[in-house]
């Protein structure tokens, strides 16, 4: 359904898409999250099914009573082959599994034509440390089984989130663009405009770009959207040529640092009432499509972001 995605995405002004599922998933009674897949193994596990599905929902209903488009990202973020094996996993489809779940959630909901599913992506190692990151060659070929894997089960598009370093990304896009689904980028951002290597925005948006098959966009993922104004500012100075590059914020509800928010046993930040304006406005002033909610965020966030975007279609 890649053409049925591209042809929406060229026709609708925006794209809601998912709050956190991982680190609510985290945060429930008793620990949900496998210490090697997070939430792919509750794929298995009856108990942990319903609560993915249970989230799921949430975020499914409320983009369905407001009548926008919903991209909804595959429990798939740590199930890379390395991954599933040391979870003992390497024997099930994983990938197709994520698909035919939400693919299912979907379609009981009505809401085949206006919901895409995204093959979701992470980096190998601690998506917060550049340190951990693959250098491109290694990248590639590390992702090439999961992003096939995806496409074949089914996705509407791959999305890559969550990356430390320009080294992965670049390896993890050439393993994209090898299935031929359109894909996304995502990344934490300094205030300064840098990847959280040091890598400027604008070069990391040139690199991509100069590949044979470029992302659909960029994303800002997991980061509160002052830092995000802060970031684009720094980059593009008075919105200069290829900020159109970076379409979406999948935002963190508190501006603290990665470094600041490691460990920390509650949640941080802001109410969703208050993050969804700061996304608006940065959804105004840098035409971005493409907005959701990653860490802090819950339920609450996505309508009342739909609320303030359904007022602008």
């Amino acid at each position: 359904m890649a053409s049925s995605f591209l042809a929406s995405w060229n026709t609708v002004p925006f794209v809601l898409t998912e709050g956190a599922v991982v680190e609510r998933l985290r945060r429930e009674p008793g620990g949900c999250l496998h210490p090697e897949v997070a939430n792919a193994a509750l794929l298995y596990d009856p108990g942990g099914r319903r609560t993915l599905e249970r989230i799921y929902r949430e975020y499914l209903d409320a983009a369905r009573a407001l009548g926008l488009p919903l991209l909804l990202l595959t429990p798939t973020w740590r199930a890379n082959g390395e991954r599933l094996r040391r979870a003992g996993l390497a024997d099930r489809p994983v990938q197709a599994d994520a698909f035919d779940f939400l693919d299912g959630l979907r379609r009981m909901n009505g809401a085949a034509g206006s919901v895409f599913i995204g093959g979701l992506m992470g980096c190998r190692g601690d998506a917060y440390d550049p340190r951990a990151a693959l250098p491109e060659g290694e990248a590639e070929a590390f992702h090439a089984d999961q992003a096939a894997s995806l496409a074949e089960a089914g996705v509407d598009l791959l999305y890559g989130a969550t990356l430390p370093a320009l080294s992965e990304a670049l390896g993890m896009a050439r393993a994209m663009a090898g299935t031929g689904l359109p894909f996304i980028l995502g990344f934490p951002l300094r205030p300064a405009g840098t990847l959280l290597d040091g890598t400027p925005q604008t070069e990391a948006a040139a690199r991509l770009d100069g590949a044979a098959r470029p992302p659909l966009g960029l994303m800002g993922h997991c980061v509160h959207p002052s830092v995000f104004a802060a970031a684009m500012d720094a980059a593009y100075p008075g919105r200069a040529s290829g900020a159109g590059r970076w379409i979406g914020v999948q935002a963190n509800a508190s501006p603290l640092s990665p470094e600041a928010l490691d460990g920390a046993d509650r949640l941080l930040g802001d109410g969703p009432d208050e993050l969804a304006d700061g996304m608006v406005s940065a959804a105004r002033r840098w035409g971005l499509k493409i907005l959701g909610g990653c860490c802090g965020t819950d339920a609450r966030l996505i309508p009342a972001l739909g609320r303030r975007l359904a007022a602008k279609v």
